[in-house]
């Protein structure tokens, strides 16, 4: 049955100019959908996160160091998304491999910022890390659209802070080697007279070096320094010949800057050579390193450190034992990255006051910021270079302890303090800032 119509009946020309019309209409309809998928294609969606690109090794010797620190990134980030979000959302770690090689971290960095991600962050390797202030700065030149910040957390020479290095998109969110270094020569005891000096041979070891010798002289001029070198980067797998000279040479302590195997390494070789030496470190706290050298270094083995497990403890600060104890329900190392708390609190703080992701206002916020650390104590980020002000501890590997490291029965005691004035050392930082 035809269907009943109020319209009149059709004639042929009036089909044929309804059927032109309706094509220029589709065809119109056409090319819009295709302009707002391009359009759609080419903007950004709207995400409930913050990116931060993490760049550091997950292959390669150092592999280890990488992996356990992102273990500890994610703890922290998943405080940090509960306690305070920034603009409501979430931080979001994304890893890249660097395999501890500043040519694979500029690769890195550059699918960083073709994703657009605004913040870049590093923590093994002040080569790598002197390769991303010069990448993060070429890239905020040539793209100011697409500018990038770098968080630093672990690249720790002390020039990367200082002139010719210092650049605004930088933060370094941990002390420096000198900041280290003087509370490492500050804390030696009064009957160690003669040191030898082991160091990485790279620009981290070589600023460990430099900084040793400077507080040696200004601080303890009656020490005598009887061995000096560097040790290839993670390529050295036997320590012993190195033990043999130091032996030889009647040093009381080895003060060395050395992290990863290359710690561990010379660790084990002390201990199994039966060499009845201090260890005076600046990383010995990092993975793996009171295993290696175990009962050997009990109460004779010490570490400049800005937090271990028991200073909550000796402070008698219930809440961050209170996060340390959480921490050590899912892991088999220690908490000690309280300074990268602070980092994710300050970030946080920036991106809030700035009200965007624009990394402009979020780097202008951070400058000069201070926040109260997990033991209470207030850490400052320099405006002058961008370094963080903190305070710095001396443990000692000890049984007399609550938390020990690593299951080991040994964990770090307090046995002296640097407070953050102390180490608000001068900069050679003349800070170029972006008009």
């Amino acid at each position: 049955m035809v269907g009943v119509t109020d319209n009149p009946p059709e004639s042929a020309d009036d089909r044929g100019e309804e059927t032109m019309h309706f094509r220029k209409i589709s065809a119109a309809l056409c090319f819009a959908l295709v302009g707002l998928f391009a359009s759609a294609q080419r903007a950004p969606a709207a995400s409930d996160t913050i990116k931060i690109g993490y760049i550091d090794p997950f292959s390669g010797p150092f592999a280890q160091s990488g992996d356990q620190f992102l273990q500890v990134l994610h703890f922290i980030v998943d405080d940090i998304n509960t306690r305070m979000p920034p603009l409501g959302k979430k931080f979001e770690i994304v890893t890249f491999d660097d395999k501890l090689q500043p040519s694979e971290a500029l690769i890195a960095l550059k699918r960083v910022t073709d994703q657009a991600i605004p913040f870049v962050m590093q923590c093994v390797g002040s080569n790598v890390g002197t390769a991303l202030i010069e990448g993060v700065s070429k890239n905020n030149e040539r793209n100011p659209d697409h500018r990038v910040i770098y968080l630093n957390c672990g690249a720790l020479a002390t020039e990367l802070t200082n002139a010719p290095l210092c650049n605004f998109w930088q933060f370094r969110f941990t002390g420096s080697v000198e900041q280290r270094a003087y509370a490492r020569i500050k804390s030696l005891p009064a009957d160690v007279k003669k040191v030898y000096l082991i160091n990485q041979d790279y620009v981290f070891g070589h600023s460990i070096e430099h900084d040793t010798k400077k507080f040696l002289q200004q601080l303890r001029p009656d020490i005598e320094i009887v061995g000096d070198e560097y040790v290839p980067l993670g390529q050295v797998k036997d320590f012993s010949p190195y033990i043999t000279k130091i032996k030889n040479t009647g040093a009381q302590s080895i003060v060395t800057g050395n992290y990863g195997p290359d710690l561990n390494l010379l660790m084990k070789a002390a201990s199994d050579s039966g060499l009845p030496i201090r260890f005076d470190t600046y990383l010995a706290y990092l993975t793996s390193a009171v295993t290696a050298i175990g009962p050997m270094g009990a109460d004779r083995m010490t570490v400049v450190m800005e937090y271990n497990e028991n200073l909550p403890v000796e402070l008698n600060i219930p809440a961050a034992e209170k996060l340390d104890l959480a921490f050590r329900k899912d892991h088999k190392f220690d908490f000690v990255a309280q300074p990268w708390v602070v980092m994710f609190e300050m970030l946080s703080r920036a991106i809030t006051q700035a009200g965007s992701v624009d990394v402009l206002k979020i780097a202008q916020n951070l400058e000069g910021m201070q926040q109260q650390d997990l033991l209470g104590k207030t850490e400052t980020m320099r405006k002058a270079d961008h370094q963080l002000i903190l305070p710095y501890y001396e443990g000692l590997l000890t049984k007399d302890v609550k938390y020990d490291t690593e299951g080991t029965g040994l964990g770090f005691k307090t046995i002296f303090t640097v407070p953050s004035e102390d180490e608000e050392l001068a900069t050679t930082c003349a800070m170029k800032r972006p008009s």
